[in-house]
């Protein structure tokens, strides 16, 4: 009966310890953001565009103090980037050292073992450096393929999610829950269009300004239901509407917050 007990008690905690790490930030309302990814960033006019935008409608006064940057090669994972010469943030032409720094790794880094490996090794590595920087770390959860991708699985976002918690909970930084959202707003309504449809892996623009508004969400707390912004109108109001409620609700549903 002893040894149940103090099963319970070591689930319980991991569980806690789990949900903490997944909503682990301590900086408030950041002003300089470093992205640093592949093509699933620098798509439809880059996804760090689109959040500064919604940060600059909500916090007005901050918009002279905004510093958002994004580095990216095309196709690359995370032992691509040279994040040393990144972290400098004299290199990049920013006032300070960044606040926060969002890493995304490549699509292919979650499909095989070996590579899931190969991504908790390097997000381990470049964590810990991004903190040496006085920098705070933060994943990116990449979405999974959609239906036209030749390698289109319905398991991936399993896989996907799996990697990325898994190494947001051994290095207790804030997970971005992307991936989850891309899952959810499918769900609710087939006809959305979120990937290329030429390849079933970049983002379209309905998929970025979703992923920008779960960032918007998942780093400020704040409610992104109550942003006007809609790509100077190149986004309709339906559409603008759900995916924003499709935000909001995959974030107050992972971090178990109310928005």
């Amino acid at each position: 009966m002893k040894f149940l007990h103090l099963l319970f008690v070591i689930i319980s905690l991991q569980a806690f310890s789990f949900n903490e790490s997944k909503d682990k930030f301590i900086s408030k309302d950041p002003e300089r953001i470093l992205f640093i990814g592949n093509s699933y960033l620098y798509y439809n006019d880059s996804l760090h565009n689109h959040l500064r935008r919604m940060v600059e409608e909500v916090f007005p006064n901050k918009i002279d103090n905004l510093e958002f940057k994004s580095a990216t090669i095309g196709g690359s994972r995370l032992s691509h980037h040279n994040i040393d010469h990144l972290l400098n943030h004299k290199n990049l032409s920013v006032s300070k050292p960044f606040d926060l720094v969002i890493l995304q790794g490549g699509s292919g880094e979650v499909l095989s073992k070996k590579s899931r490996n190969e991504f908790a090794k390097q997000s381990r590595k470049l964590i810990k450096k991004i903190r040496k920087a006085g920098s705070e770390p933060a994943l990116y959860m990449i979405h999974a393929y959609g239906k036209s991708h030749k390698k289109y699985d319905p398991n991936m976002i399993n896989k996907v999610i799996k990697t990325y918690e898994a190494s947001g909970m051994e290095n207790n930084v804030l997970v971005l829950p992307v991936g989850i959202a891309f899952e959810k707003a499918y769900k609710l309504d087939k006809t959305i269009e979120l990937h290329k449809f030429f390849d079933g892996s970049h983002p379209d623009m309905l998929g970025t300004y979703l992923a920008a508004s779960v960032l918007y969400a998942s780093i400020y707390k704040k409610d992104p239901t109550l942003i006007d912004y809609d790509y100077f109108g190149a986004i309709n109001n339906e559409d603008r509407e759900f995916l924003q409620k499709v935000a909001k609700s995959t974030v107050e549903e992972y971090y178990k917050i109310k928005l």
